[in-house]
């Protein structure tokens, strides 16, 4: 549970020195609601919903829910993912809510207010923002996470073909993803045993960047389905100062609906890095 005095990079080394760093991605899509005979409503979603936190509550150390499938049911949807976090809260493993928020100003503090103050109705452990309004306008997301002891994963380079024609631009002999990863470095600096500012990698393609001096944790989806296995996230990222939280969502997730067979794919899952290394 989040709160002033602990802060989010010290819960998250405790939690995968304890657990391993496999991060379980809660993405009820619709054909996964089918694969596990769930109707593709909100009652379907709120019984994946429970499986989810029954297979993975103090079992892994962190899960990664989606919120965009959540909010496509609508406020009962949004009712079960809020219902989905609080029940993590009371258990070892961490939330990561892939919300991908950012702007500037007030609204900012607004997005702040909803997923990362204290007493915050969507508080998760730590979210995911959009730094392409410039890594500044993340200030109150920054603040606002450091004073709940949450943390925050910043996007810098992204898997997606597209992402490349933002993230790969030159800004002063640099990519503009590389100064996003040297701008939460920067945040970090001085933190241990990690920083509370992470930034999101993808794992899929090879990604260029300089990670050993971010002294934080890197969110790296892609493993499993979209094609990344546990050889290719060891040999991109072994220069990372800080912790690296491989992510699997479907791969894991389509052993449902069994809870057991489900924590039985993650820890299979979690086996097979321990075999790499």
């Amino acid at each position: 549970m989040s709160g002033p005095g602990v802060t989010f990079g010290q819960r998250l080394h405790d939690v995968v020195a304890a657990f391993g760093a496999l991060c379980v991605g809660i993405d009820p899509h619709p054909s996964l609601l089918a694969e596990w005979g769930l109707t593709d409503d909100a009652d379907g979603l709120a019984r994946f919903a429970d499986g989810c936190v029954a297979a993975l509550a103090g079992h892994v150390a962190v899960v990664k829910p989606q919120s965009a499938f959540f909010e496509r049911h609508g406020s009962r949807g949004v009712a079960v993912l809020e219902r989905v976090l609080a029940a993590f809260a009371d258990t070892p493993t961490l939330t990561v809510l892939d919300v991908k928020r950012g702007d500037i100003g007030s609204t900012m503090d607004g997005y702040a207010d909803a997923y990362l103050g204290v007493g915050a109705p969507l508080g998760a452990d730590a979210v995911t923002l959009s730094p392409y309004l410039g890594f500044g306008s993340l200030a109150p997301a920054l603040t606002a996470a450091a004073d709940a002891g949450r943390g925050v994963f910043v996007l810098a380079r992204t898997s997606n073909p597209e992402g490349g024609e933002v993230q790969l631009a030159d800004s002063a002999g640099r990519s503009v993803a590389q100064t996003i990863v040297d701008a939460a470095a920067a945040a970090n600096a001085g933190s241990t045993p990690v920083g509370d500012v992470g930034v999101v990698v993808g794992a899929t393609a090879d990604h260029g960047l300089d990670l050993s001096g971010l002294n934080g944790p890197v969110l790296v989806p892609g493993l499993g389905a979209q094609g990344a296995g546990p050889a290719d996230v060891i040999a991109r990222f072994a220069g990372v100062s800080g912790l690296v939280l491989p992510t699997a969502s479907r791969s894991v997730l389509r052993a449902g609906p069994d809870p057991v067979a489900v924590r039985g794919a993650a820890a299979a899952l979690q086996d097979e890095f321990a075999v790499t290394e």
